[in-house]
């Protein structure tokens, strides 16, 4: 029979053990070996049974083994040690406190940090792929760092789904109902002990409520919002039922709570516990965005300002990360839909349905009048936004350019802070302790935590043996993890023991291994690689140099051509001739790339360009000494250095993207699969079966050690933290304190003010006149030109504005690149025809083509960037803009 009500009963632990608790409720255990040693010490089979799960460890070990523990004085010890190194490390200073000290103004109190979804651990399942695990990195590589981030997310009852294969190869979903009582989390309550929650009105007088999961993951605790509570209709129970699930209003439903009752969750838990109010409110993608129109509310209803003073004020305390390369990875929601949930009845108090529908509108040319875009929202919402490599950020600098008409790609405000991964999360502790024998225990420490130096120095000095045995050990684990995995798949697909005796036989750990695992949109080409199926064939059956390939994937639930492209490869992994030398696992999470990344000798990636907004699971791969074989896009495309692996030719069709679907698409597949067999046949097979007398591959583990020195400092997600609190956390904390002025809020005002006077009169700034003492012929390089430019500026003056030479190199058809920039001096007052005169000479330092031209641009000393107005008066196009030829 079937309950009628479910819950859990949990152990109580014998007086001696409760710091198993303590230490159990602290997600540090997911990336600290020693506690999880301890843990699977307490009972290895139910340890491995628990999915190495300390909470659900605790809650099925047996009593009696449980009393053995407390009597158990070596136990006890090292459970002492270990809660005693864990409260030093919340409450010691560390990277972060230091810097405080030494820093000339105070870095943020405090930085909420808002996802929609985050890959903690696998005992935590909130995540889909890798918007989440970059999440997860970004909070456990802030406590290490001691940066003070609250994170904010939602609680999915049903997580992301479980994935299996039917027995044709086709995707099968599952949603198993999470508890959060076997989850290491904690509800927050109020004093009284009642759940504290946060409560939004809906449309029909309806009301969405929800309670606050609390996940300490270190020193940072994680606020998740959950509407699956006996408050709510089971319409509204449902909002956060599933990560990515449900229609349009559903997915409106989850962004509205983790946007607004996320800030009033982070509200609720700072009056419950003291914490410092956050200075940087950081959205993580569009899907948060809405907590700037909360955070709007709170102003105008605490502070007394209006919406545009409110504005200016969010903006310059808020950072908007964008993580797509294409606008169809954007959400967008019926502007209707939109209205219907923030205006009416349901309107924030102060903030008008006009001016949220005006954050999210589709402006510029070719945008959609009747959607509302996410991604717009957040980046008017943010005085400071980035992309997530250096590739990225061009990309998103041209995707969203229609947001600042008038200005070149290379100008929209989008910078790049490029994706780092969690080293203690993703390092085999087999690789920490081979770099640990040669450099120390706590400089390995340090140097993956920190990531504070460019090269990781003493790993030089370990010998070829070593990093072979350590590379065949760990490609055994692999092969036997693999086969478990296979086993289990194959039962699930209806097969019989009987059947798989084959399965003892799959991989071989001396052969070349090559890891493929992340989601299955179109873009990534999973079946790329079966472009030509007789050629792969030949690949993994070659008689002296044998490749095998491991393969994983997941594809959206909605998504028919994703799971199309999972069969066609589950169907090539099946062929008896081949199935020993490529599989396909399905269920690919966390649990199980902490497995493939240290196995496989290269990591395959072949996104089609530039499609890949950054690509973090070959950073994981290269933090065990996996060589990277990938198209140049993400964060290859700026560290790939020709010594740590293979950089796949593209066939480039001018700016490089491509509907995935589309003719063209399938001709470069065909390039670049040919690029890709030629490459493994002839450079990466024949350099790992190249081996000296002794039997090794000197060459191979050059390359290997040579990723690990170089990449390894650079791909940490401790660097990554540790460029966001310097060049984006502090930057906003100091100018959001600049516009509250302790609380009177009288900069924002000002602020405020002053833009809807430049936009009221911008109109009228014009360039009238430009002339220069440039004589025909070719000037000489290190001369100067003497400029003058005649402005009208209207209703404005001299010090609203910033006259400019932007000059450079010009092409065929006088287009500037690599532009520098200077300013021009305004000489004397308007003349009769209210025109200023501004002066400046232009110094002639580069050779060949060489050209300039003037624009006039708004200048405010708290602008984040000249073109943060969207505003810019350029002179009138002339046939060819003053080019001069330099010798």
């Amino acid at each position: 029979m079937k309950a009628i009500r479910r819950f859990t009963v949990r152990t109580v632990l014998p007086e001696q053990l409760q710091p198993l608790h303590e230490l159990a409720l602290n997600l540090r255990w997911s990336w600290h070996p020693e506690t999880r040693d301890l843990f699977r010490s307490v009972d290895p089979d139910v340890w491995a049974a628990t999915g190495e799960d300390p909470v659900r460890l605790l809650g099925e070990v047996p009593a009696a083994r449980l009393a053995a523990l407390a009597a158990d004085r070596r136990f006890l010890r090292r459970l002492g040690d270990l809660a005693d190194d864990l409260r030093e490390y919340l409450a010691g200073p560390r990277w972060y406190q230091t810097a405080a000290q030494q820093a000339a103004v105070p870095p943020p109190a405090a930085i909420a940090y808002f996802s929609p979804e985050y890959g903690i651990a696998a005992a935590l399942p909130q995540y889909s792929g890798g918007l989440g695990i970059l999440a997860g990195d970004h909070l456990k590589a802030a406590s290490d760092l001691g940066v003070p981030i609250i994170g904010v997310g939602l609680f999915y009852r049903h997580g992301y789904f479980r994935q299996s294969l039917d027995r044709d190869g086709w995707q099968q979903e599952r949603y198993p109902l999470l508890d959060p009582d076997e989850l290491a989390v904690t509800l927050l309550r109020e004093p009284d002990g009642t759940p504290s929650r946060v409560d939004l009105a809906l449309p029909g007088g309806r009301t969405l409520a929800a309670h606050i999961w609390k996940a300490q993951v270190g020193r940072v605790p994680l606020l998740l919002l959950d509407s699956g509570i006996e408050a709510n209709s089971p319409a509204e129970r449902d909002v956060t039922d599933r990560l990515y699930g449900g229609g349009s209003e559903h997915r409106l439903l989850q962004e509205m709570l983790l946007g607004v009752g996320g800030v009033r969750a982070v509200r609720a838990y700072q009056r419950l516990t003291g914490h410092p109010a956050p200075e940087v409110f950081h959205t993580n993608e569009g899907h948060a965005g809405f907590l700037g129109v909360e955070r709007i509310r709170e102003l105008v209803a605490g502070a007394g300002l209006d919406f545009a003073a409110a504005l200016e004020s969010v903006r310059a305390g808020t950072l908007f990360t964008t993580h797509t390369p294409v606008p169809a990875g954007i959400d967008r929601f019926d502007r209707e839909l939109v209205a219907r949930h923030f205006g009416g009845e349901t309107a924030l108090p102060g903030v008008p349905v006009e001016q949220v529908l005006a954050l999210g509108a589709e402006t510029w040319r070719g945008g959609d009048p009747k959607l509302f875009n996410m991604a717009a929202m957040g980046l008017r919402l943010a005085q400071r936004a980035n992309g997530v490599s250096t590739l990225h950020g061009e990309v998103s600098r041209s995707m969203f350019n229609g947001l600042w008409p008038g200005f070149e790609a290379a100008d929209v405000p989008i910078t790049s802070v490029t994706n780092g991964v969690h080293a203690a999360t993703w390092i085999d502790p087999a690789v920490v302790r081979l770099g640990a024998a040669e450099i120390g225990a706590d400089r390995a420490e340090e140097a993956m935590t920190t990531g504070e130096t460019k090269r990781w120095t003493g790993l030089e000095r370990i010998g070829n043996t070593e990093v072979w045995e350590l590379r065949r050990t760990l490609r055994a684990q692999l092969v036997d993890e693999v086969r478990h995995r296979l086993r289990a798949s194959w039962r699930q697909r209806g097969a019989g023991e009987a059947e798989l005796g084959w399965v003892s036989s799959v991989l071989d750990p001396d052969v070349l291994t090559i890891g493929f695992a992340r989601r299955v949109p179109s873009y990534k080409r999973l079946t790329l690689m079966l472009r030509d199926p007789e050629r792969l064939r030949a690949l993994l059956l070659h008689p002296t140099r044998p490749v095998q390939i491991v393969v994983a994937g997941k594809a959206h639930p909605a998504d028919d051509g994703g799971k199309r492209l999972i069969q066609q490869m589950v169907a090539f992994a099946d062929d008896p001739a081949v199935r020993h030398r490529i599989v396909f696992l399905p269920d690919y999470d966390m649990a199980m790339a902490r497995h493939l990344y240290p196995g496989c000798d290269v990591w395959l990636n072949n996104p089609l360009r530039p499609l890949e907004a950054c690509g973090t699971s070959g950073m994981k791969a290269a933090l065990n000494g996996c060589l990277n074989l990938s198209v140049l896009d993400g964060w290859w495309d700026e560290w790939f250095d020709g010594q740590n692996g293979w950089a796949i030719p593209t066939a480039d069709t001018g700016d490089g993207v491509l509907d995935p679907d589309s003719r063209e698409a399938e001709r470069r597949d065909d390039i670049e699969a040919a690029a890709l067999y030629d490459l493994i046949e002839d450079q990466v097979a024949g350099r790992f079966y190249d081996r000296g007398s002794d039997g090794l591959p000197h060459r191979w583990i050059a390359m290997v050690r040579h990723t690990l020195v170089t990449l390894g400092p650079k791909v940490l997600a401790g660097r990554m933290v540790r460029e966001y609190v310097e060049r984006l956390y502090a930057p906003a904390a100091r100018a959001q304190r600049e516009l509250a002025d302790g609380g009177a809020y009288g900069a924002a005002r000002e602020l405020a003010g002053w833009k809807a006077k430049v936009r009221e009169g911008w109109p009228a700034v014009r360039v009238e006149h430009v002339e220069a003492d440039c004589p025909d012929e070719a000037q000489e390089l290190g001369s100067a030109l003497a400029l003058r430019v005649q402005v009208t500026l209207g209703p404005l003056e001299p010090a609203d504005v910033e006259v400019q030479v932007v000059s450079g190199r010009v092409d065929e058809s006088d287009r500037i690149s690599d532009a520098c920039l200077f300013a021009l001096k305004p000489v004397g007052g308007p003349d009769l025809d209210g025109r200023t005169r501004y002066e400046g000479s232009l110094e002639l330092n580069r050779t060949g083509p060489f050209g300039y031209t003037v624009r006039v641009l708004p200048a405010h000393p708290r602008l984040a960037s000249p073109a943060e107005p969207g505003l810019v008066a350029l002179p009138p196009e002339v046939p060819a803009m003053d080019a001069v030829l330099l010798r």
